[in-house]
């Protein structure tokens, strides 16, 4: 019988093995940040397996734990959500906190796996600190960031970071992340709203529109980043110099069109809204 390929996150082997390394000798912690350009929920359902996992070699990926998150069908595994708010809503967040504290239903322990930080802001963040510092034993936090700077200094500090590989040349390092960045940054109407014209023209299709915002989120989110403490390389440097309030702002308005891209919206209504909302 053929040996089993060892559970490994998508396209990082070297992220997995770490991961794969600290869960064996029962180093992971109580929280993560699960960080860069990269399929951040695998990851974090890779850490959560592992977190869980019953076999010798954690995460084995046979193990019921593990064949349950890979399914996406643990009870002990929660992914925090807020579908009815642009942000992760206080109430929600008050939910896990009190959530916390009751025992896991199967597993060793709970797993709170947060897909998209940016959606967390300071005041929902405060609200999580608490249980992130002192909650019980059986809690585990895993937050998805592209960048973990949008996360407040006293999460970061509490938790370790898993960084994802950056990935080979893509459109956010050069190509039309770039220029839609470069387009937002210089402010001109008339030239965004060219580009965003010849986005339709070129037949664009909604999750190629899709990627094409994250890609650009990921570079305006790094440049918030720079903004924020002065550190930074390549594009991220210029664009930090349209200052921490319009970067958060339009990382924001660029999270909302991603989310609009899952559902039956026109592409060409998509772009025209998106030409006047970040000009």
């Amino acid at each position: 019988m053929a040996q089993q390929e060892p559970l490994t996150i998508p396209g990082e082997p070297r992220l997995s093995r770490r991961i794969r390394e600290a869960a064996n000798r029962d180093a992971l912690g109580r929280a993560a940040i699960l960080s860069g350009q990269g399929d951040l929920t695998a990851a974090a359902r890779f850490t959560a397996a592992a977190l869980l996992c019953r076999g010798g070699d954690k995460p084995c990926g046979v193990c019921p734990d593990c064949r349950k998150i890979l399914r996406e069908v643990h009870p002990d595994v929660i992914t925090v959500t807020d579908p009815d708010h642009k942000n992760v809503s206080v109430d929600v967040l008050r939910g896990v906190t009190a959530d916390a504290s009751v025992l896991p239903n199967e597993g060793r322990r709970k797993v709170y796996i947060f897909p998209d930080c940016s959606l967390l802001d300071s005041k929902a963040q405060n609200v999580l600190l608490k249980v992130v510092e002192d909650g019980p034993a059986h809690a585990a936090f895993l937050f998805c960031a592209a960048n973990s700077a949008v996360l407040l200094p006293t999460i970061r500090s509490r938790t370790a970071e898993w960084k994802l590989s950056p990935p080979p040349e893509t459109a956010a390092e050069d190509g039309q992340a770039r220029q839609l960045c470069e387009l937002i940054y210089t402010g001109k109407a008339p030239e965004l709203a060219a580009f965003c014209a010849e986005l339709e023209n070129s037949k664009i299709t909604r999750e190629e529109l899709k990627k094409l915002l994250s890609d650009s989120r990921d570079l305006l989110t790094a440049a918030l980043a720079a903004a924020c403490t002065g550190q930074g390389d390549g594009p991220a440097v210029r664009l930090a110099g349209m200052g921490k309030y319009r970067l958060s702002s339009i990382v924001e308005k660029l999270g909302a069109f991603i989310r609009q891209c899952n559902y039956n919206i026109g592409v060409g209504h998509l772009l025209g809204a998106l030409a006047v909302e970040l000009s």
